[in-house]
């Protein structure tokens, strides 16, 4: 009988080697490799079970290229973020901290979902536990063809689905399953890499899509190995600081779609409530008169909304003066501050700058770079900005302000909501017929005639 053979295996990308290594040569990370033990079996997996014949070669010509049918979630947001519904055949998997909400926003969805037969796989929550869940949801008439199966062991599960057939499988989580075929304990990388390796052969092969909720390491990213992210379809994170009601779905990898898209939900006793419209809920109304806020108008995918950007200057308590923000990068404050203070000419070296995107948002628009100037200007000379002034526009190192893309939908949208005003880069007057719009709109063209548009 052949023994079982000892390999080491990085967390972190995936990489082998036949002995442990201090430094992973792929992707560069120390103390990362982890010993797993392969069994020298070579019997079937039970995944072949519920698996169709092979299938066969062909050529690209013969291939069609139509659209993939697509499952109507019933949710708009998670159908955006997916990139119009859930793909057939198809694995997605959903990360996120503990407590954010995974299973939560997961159990809404399929209680609302019509004629299909769902099976809810759980390897953490009890029978009970999760229709306690449910009645506080709220459980709709339409999901009477919803079953529960807890368990553990892969290939118990694949004997339930070959016996009933389900639209939909969702397994909750994969690091509680374990399969046979590999030796170590459940959650460790051997054990998700080889059950998410089966879950997608039956995925691919039956037409069935899965959906798999992961688990957050310390570190922010998903637990188990990095191959993990690379096996599945879809890589949606589920955002969001438990303190804040506001939960954010990004999604970071989609084989079917956009990954700029998110969605936007806010939480409640009854479940997670989908935000149609953030703007009004980003800004808060009691700001009048307040220095260090400004508005930005803002696009993440094809939404726009306005956010709030709050910044605090204050003189350094101790030598070295602070560079904090919160939903916003970091490099580019720094990047901003230097801008402010060779360009436009003020001194803020010896002082803390503090930024912050209201609502618990993180923002990646570059479009929001002339409100944090502007905050922080205004945090600086403690003058607040008029109410109903809004702003857009990229700043680039020599202090020019660069125009942004989708001009249009940005000043749609601030007129909406009631501003009065709206600073936007001179370039993109040329795309722009300012007549048919009722706000003011105030072209520039450097940062300093930005900065007396908005405090004269």
């Amino acid at each position: 009988m052949a023994k079982d053979k000892i390999a080491y295996v990085c967390s972190n990308c995936g990489q082998e080697s036949a002995k442990w290594i201090g430094k992973c040569p792929s992707c560069g990370q120390w103390n990362t490799f982890k010993e797993i033990r392969i069994a020298a079996t070579n019997h079937k997996s039970q995944a072949t079970s519920v698996m169709k014949e092979g299938t066969k070669p062909k050529r690209l010509k013969e291939i069609s290229a139509e659209e993939e049918p697509r499952i109507d979630m019933g949710d708009a947001e998670l159908n955006r973020v997916l990139g119009g519904g859930l793909v057939q055949g198809s694995i997605v998997l959903l990360g996120g901290e503990p407590g954010i909400g995974k299973s939560t926003l997961t159990l809404q969805t399929i209680l609302n979902l019509p004629n299909k037969r769902i099976l809810y796989v759980s390897g953490e929550e009890s029978e009970h536990q999760l229709k306690m869940r449910a009645e506080r949801l709220g459980t709709n008439d339409v999901a009477n063809d919803v079953i529960i199966l807890c368990e553990t062991a892969l290939e118990n599960i694949f004997e339930h689905i070959n016996n009933i057939h389900p639209d939909l499988v969702i397994v909750d989580s994969i690091q509680t399953i374990a399969t046979e075929q590999a030796e170590s304990s459940a959650g460790s990388i051997s054990q998700v890499r080889e059950c998410a390796a089966a879950l997608l052969r039956f995925a691919k092969t039956s037409g069935i899509p899965v959906i798999l909720i992961g688990h957050i390491n310390k570190e922010g990213t998903l637990a188990g190995p990095k191959i993990l992210e690379h096996i599945v379809d879809t890589v949606i994170q589920f955002e969001g600081d438990r303190q804040h009601l506001y939960r954010i779905l990004r999604s970071t990898k989609n084989r079917f779609g956009s990954t700029s898209e998110l969605g936007i939900y806010e939480m409640q006793q009854d479940g997670l409530r989908q935000v149609t419209n953030p703007s009004e809920l980003l800004l808060s109304h009691d700001h009048e008169g307040l220095s260090g806020i400004a508005v930005c108008s803002a696009i993440e995918g094809v939404r726009p909304f306005l956010v709030e950007t709050q910044a605090l200057v204050s003189s350094a308590a101790y030598g070295t003066p602070q560079r904090s923000a919160t939903g916003f990068d970091h490099r580019r404050l720094n990047m901003l501050l230097a801008v402010l203070e060779k360009r436009v000419g003020f001194k803020l070296m010896q002082k803390d700058v503090f930024v912050n995107i209201a609502g618990g948002l993180r923002v990646t628009d570059l479009a929001t770079d002339l409100s944090v100037i502007a905050a922080i200007l205004s945090s600086n000379v403690d003058t607040a900005i008029e109410s109903g002034w809004c702003m857009a526009g990229e700043v680039g190192l020599s202090g020019e302000v660069r125009p942004v893309g989708r001009i249009e939908q940005r000043i749609a949208e601030a007129e909406k909501l009631g501003f009065t005003d709206i600073v936007i880069p001179k370039y993109n007057m040329n795309a722009i017929n300012p007549k048919k719009y009722s706000i003011n709109i105030h072209p520039v063209r450097k940062v300093e005639e930005a900065l007396r548009a908005l405090f004269g």
